[in-house]
């Protein structure tokens, strides 16, 4: 057994006795009431889910087991003492629950630099997609091709015991995760540069990489790629691309299935489509006012505007923070430190300014503070990634260290099959008020 998976069964094996403690002798202990509002309102604040890698805190922000993304970004290892920590790191905390050592981080980059080649067929489903096809359709279409070298489902058909389901599982994320990168920039590649793909270096880092197969080569935008593959990567286990991985692996699909799942959710304008609603929004205000440096004044009038017309603005508000997001707090840190006078960089950090105090007036609403999408799209767009509707490719990739190692603690501890009950709306109706009518009458 590998290091790397040898460190996990090891530390996570501790929490398997628990596991089983606790749904054997405390399964009828009652933990919270759940309205008709809840069930109505998306299940928002239902406990309801088990997930160890990150939990999100409203009033500060995600933790990945237990550490703020600050402390992270001091505490994380990274290859030079002025660059930013990488997702190796991140994924070694996220997986077996401790701060890795520099070693740890290079074992875990090293593995995926072993395990990182493609298979042909998944390249040529790429290619068989036509141009004017959605980046995150073929990426989703790319993942379930590489489904046929899923170690767990052919594993699953031989027999094995359900006891083993974490060391296939293991294999098939640490496989999925290591070819992603290769996989994506294929993608921006054969989208946008006809073609014209770039081969792997196996000696730099994962996101090092994955910016070396995109096209860009420059220190600036390995550093941008690693500090952006870290801040997206988890968000806990309740939302749409975490909770759709957990759902549909819950029934011992594979993680290439489950990932996929995870990635449609993930391309909804209501979950990772939000980054590119955001620049979007900005390059249509920076057209109707007429320039690319708008007073606050202007900015003021044109947010105002969008309100009134029944829109939201977006990259503003978060389903559960109640403050700004400390990844938008990352990212603009990172833009005053190593951007000046980018008009586009400027815009978002004076709509910063403006856009709180107008939602706060408008009322009803509980949090008019910038989420991660207000600033992830001009800091790509800065660097030269101007193809803003592939950026849910890349917060997908992202995403995938934090909801494909929650999959294999899934399995190490024997999860069930989720299987929520369900009734119809006049049940509901007859809990409230006892009305025995139906919505059809």
């Amino acid at each position: 057994m590998e290091y790397i998976k040898n460190r996990f069964y090891e530390k996570a094996s501790k929490c398997v006795a628990a596991y089983n403690q606790l749904k054997k002798e405390h399964g009828d202990t009652v933990i919270g009431e759940i309205t008709i509002g809840q069930v109505l309102s998306g299940m928002k604040g239902i406990p309801a889910l088990v997930t160890d890698t990150s939990k999100l805190d409203p009033n500060e922000g995600i933790r990945f087991r237990g550490y703020s993304i600050p402390e992270l970004r001091e505490k994380l290892p990274r290859l030079t003492p002025e660059g930013e920590p990488l997702p190796e790191g991140l994924f070694y905390l996220m997986l077996i629950g401790e701060i890795p050592e520099y070693e740890d981080m290079m074992n875990i980059s090293k593995a995926w630099a072993a395990r990182s080649q493609v298979p042909q067929h998944v390249f040529d489903v790429i290619d068989a997609m036509p141009r004017t096809a959605k980046p995150m359709t073929i990426f989703s279409a790319a993942i379930v091709a590489e489904a046929t070298e899923s170690v767990f489902q052919k594993a699953y058909h031989s027999g094995i015991n359900k006891k083993y389901y974490w060391d296939f599982m293991y294999d098939d994320v640490m496989n999925l995760i290591a070819r992603l990168p290769h996989i994506a920039a294929y993608i921006y590649r054969h989208l946008y540069y006809k073609d014209k793909h770039i081969e792997p270096e196996p000696r730099l880092d994962w996101a090092g990489n994955l910016a070396h197969m995109m096209g860009y080569d420059s220190d600036e935008v390995k550093r941008l790629m690693r500090l952006y593959m870290v801040i997206h990567a988890d968000h806990e286990g309740g939302n749409v691309s975490a909770h759709a991985t957990h759902l549909v692996g819950s029934a011992l699909s594979n993680p290439h299935y489950s990932f996929a799942a995870g990635m449609l959710g993930l391309a909804g304008p209501l979950h990772g489509y939000a980054n590119q609603d955001v620049i979007h929004w900005i390059f249509e205000m920076i057209e109707n006012i007429g320039t690319d440096t708008p007073s606050k004044d202007q900015l003021a009038k044109y947010v105002t505007k969008t309100l009134e017309e029944g829109r939201v603005i977006p990259g503003y508000g978060h389903a559960v923070l109640r403050q700004t997001d400390p990844r938008f707090l990352v990212q603009m840190e990172f833009a005053n430190k190593y951007i000046k006078n980018d008009p586009l960089i400027n815009i978002v950090n004076n709509l910063y300014e403006v856009v709180p105090p107008i939602l706060e007036n408008v009322g009803k609403i509980k949090n008019p503070w910038p989420n991660v999408d207000a600033y992830s799209g001009v800091l790509l767009y800065h660097y030269g990634i101007k193809e803003y509707s592939f950026y849910t490719v890349l917060f997908g990739l992202s995403r995938a260290l934090g909801v494909l190692s929650s999959l294999i603690l899934d399995r190490l501890y024997g999860m069930p099959i989720e299987r929520p009950s369900s009734h119809p709306l006049q049940w509901y109706v007859a809990k409230a008020n006892g009305d025995t009518s139906t919505c059809e009458q």
